[in-house]
């Protein structure tokens, strides 16, 4: 049977259908508003199910015949709707019925894994396998990261049915929030709104040199912000600017690499912070203001330096800027689509002053985009019924694998609850610090990273606040500065390797290769891994002090990235040499510490601003010379 038959491709299309109209049924409590009493953990395990089945039928492998994938695609279903049904009565006697749920984890989750290893490669898959191994051999373990042993069929039928492992709160965030933001991002595109964002960075950046990526940075990080995931941006955005920025004269590597990088980053920035803002106010006790006010200058450094690089790039490469002909007017692009921001502006609005749930405030946004859309139109263009259709099936097949993802992670979470593995990496993780700071911010970091697993957003802080935080704090690290080291590192697993999905995710419309995308990405995206360290010891970067160490922070920090950014590329007007690259990067760098990090830190800088004057005078002064290929 071929994939491209269409009552092949029509199932498919019904298995990713039934992952969008589930999730919508539970984000937006549906059976409950219709008096039907059903748990959460029963509409889960249908979308994980059709999900499951999605992969198998859409993403067919050589090695055996095609009629075993629909046999695998319609097991996983079935345990899965076997399970939903079966719900109330094995969560509430799993003891009684333990022998039941062992068989359904023995057979789900190898299912779910090689699901996974089809859509997103084996490196998260072996990540996982090493927490499953784990779990099986932990009171072997010697010192702090021994744990409690679980034979195989207890272990898998826990991790299956417990709330606290598979159905935990990564696959609820997935279904309940991300996939509606999916959908948002889909009546957009269906709309005319993601073309009418592309238009505006166009108009407003396009004519600068390598204007296709700046206009690829602005536009994935204004719609970043919202997603609540790195990779549902990167699918949203990326299929229109991936393809421009390579027509632009970018490799398809660079390209997958900017939008990968942007759209991680949009997750960083104010006010949304995909949704991560009122997460992070709620767990500090604290307000929103106060977080989306930290978040301000380290998102600004960052994106500094993602557009700084991109404009060095196109200096090296001779890419021009986007040519006249395809840069329209601004007058005529805000005339054209001037109320695609109110679904945003209504977005944020239920979300700060009424308090509205984000799934709730997303619901809305969608109605107001697509009712302003049928009143006044997008350059002549209504949306369609089968158009609103086609952004459902979209959104499905946009959510596969994310919806996998959560479930993986909450494998992992499972895993360390029935082992006792998250306690003892908290207390191996302060003993560490009572050492070294330093080393446990590293050892810190390491740890988010492996545990963000490209899990959305909101699912990654969660989970990096619930194991990493413990530690900074209990070494006196200032609280909002702890949850935004670990939520900065917890993000860039989105783009470091092995695990790096939102990278993947660009490199598959860009066609380069994925592993190379995610070390371009993790030399683009460098700030990330090193203002959090700095702010650490120096919270004026997240706006916590008097406001002329503030500033000056925002300066120092400004030049230090804009020359560290030319170090990483190697040109400023003419290509450096290693020597000058060296000069540099060092001057940068002792620029970006800030001045209140102890009693040398205003003598690092006047060094490094002593550096950087002094090369800046070198380069600027000598004769202009062109880039050779």
């Amino acid at each position: 049977m071929n994939l491209t038959t269409k009552p092949v491709t029509a199932l498919g299309h019904g298995m990713g259908l039934g992952v969008t109209i589930f999730a919508l049924i539970l984000g937006g409590n549906i059976a409950s508003r219709a008096g039907i009493s059903i748990f959460q953990e029963q509409l889960l395990f249908l979308v994980l199910g059709c999900a499951i089945a999605a992969v198998y039928i859409t993403t067919p492998k050589q090695f055996y015949p095609r009629w075993a994938d629909f046999v695998l695609a319609a097991v996983g279903l079935g345990l899965c709707v076997w399970t939903a049904w079966r719900y109330p009565l094995l969560s509430a006697n799993f003891f009684r019925y333990e022998q039941e749920i062992s068989w359904i984890g023995m057979g789900l989750i190898p299912l779910l894994l090689e699901a996974l290893r089809r859509k997103a490669g084996f490196s998260l898959v072996a990540v996982v396998l090493v927490f499953l191994v784990y779990a099986l051999v932990a009171d072997k373990i010697p010192g702090a990261l021994g744990g409690r042993a679980s034979p195989l069929d207890e272990l898998l039928g826990y991790l299956t049915i417990d709330s606290t492992a598979m159905m935990s709160s990564p696959i609820k965030i997935v279904a309940t929030i991300v996939v509606i933001y999916i959908l948002f991002g889909a009546v957009l595109q269906a709309t005319g709104g993601a073309n009418w964002f592309t238009d505006l960075a166009t108009a407003l950046v396009g004519r600068r040199r390598g204007g296709a990526a700046k206009m690829a940075i602005v536009s994935s990080a204004l719609f970043g912000s919202i997603s609540g995931s790195a990779v549902a941006n990167v699918a949203s955005t990326g299929v229109i600017t991936i393809p421009l920025m390579k027509r632009g004269g970018y490799s398809p590597r660079m390209a997958a690499s900017l939008e990968a990088v942007a759209s991680t980053g949009g997750q960083l920035m104010p006010p949304v912070m995909g949704a991560a803002a009122f997460l992070m106010a709620e767990l500090l006790q604290t307000s929103y203001a106060t977080v989306v006010i930290a978040a301000i200058i380290p998102s600004f450094l960052f994106f500094l330096a993602v557009l700084v690089q991109a404009d060095l790039e196109a200096g090296v490469k001779r890419i021009p800027p986007v040519p006249d002909e395809m840069i329209p007017r601004l007058i005529d692009v805000l005339r054209a689509g001037w109320y695609f921001p109110l679904p945003f502006a209504v977005l944020i609005w239920l979300l700060f002053s009424e308090n509205k749930s984000p799934t709730v405030a997303a619901f809305w946004a969608i109605l107001v985009v697509i009712a302003f859309n049928l009143v006044f139109g997008y350059k002549g263009h209504r949306v369609r019924l089968n158009e609103l259709g086609q952004a459902l099936l979209d959104t499905g097949r946009g959510s596969v694998e994310i919806v996998l993802i959560g479930a993986i992670a909450g494998l992992v979470i499972g895993v360390l609850q029935t082992s006792g593995l998250g306690f003892g990496l908290t207390y191996l993780l302060v003993s560490l610090g009572q050492n070294s700071l330093i080393l446990l911010l590293i050892a810190t970091a390491f740890v988010c990273i492996l545990l963000g697993m490209g899990m959305p957003t909101t699912g990654i802080y969660l989970l990096v606040a619930t194991l990493a935080a413990p530690p900074l704090l209990q070494l006196d690290v200032m609280p909002i500065a702890a949850h935004f080291f670990i939520f900065y590192f917890g993000m860039m697993s989105m783009i470091s390797p092995p695990v790096a999905v939102a990278a993947f995710a660009a490199a598959s419309i860009s066609g380069a290769s994925a592993m190379q995308t995610a070390l371009t990405s993790v030399r683009i995206g460098w700030p990330a891994f090193i203002i959090p360290f700095l702010f650490v010891f120096s919270p004026s970067l997240l706006m916590q002090g008097d406001w002329d160490a503030i500033a000056l922070a925002v300066v120092s920090a400004s030049a230090g990235i804009w020359l560290v950014s030319v170090a990483m590329v190697g040109f400023c007007r003419t290509r450096l040499q290693a020597p000058e690259r060296l000069w540099v990067g060092a001057a940068g760098f002792m620029l970006l510490i800030p001045a209140d990090i102890g009693s040398f830190g205003l003598w690092i800088e006047l060094i490094g601003l002593l550096l950087g004057l002094v090369w800046v005078w070198r380069q600027f002064s000598r004769p202009l010379q062109q880039p050779q290929h």
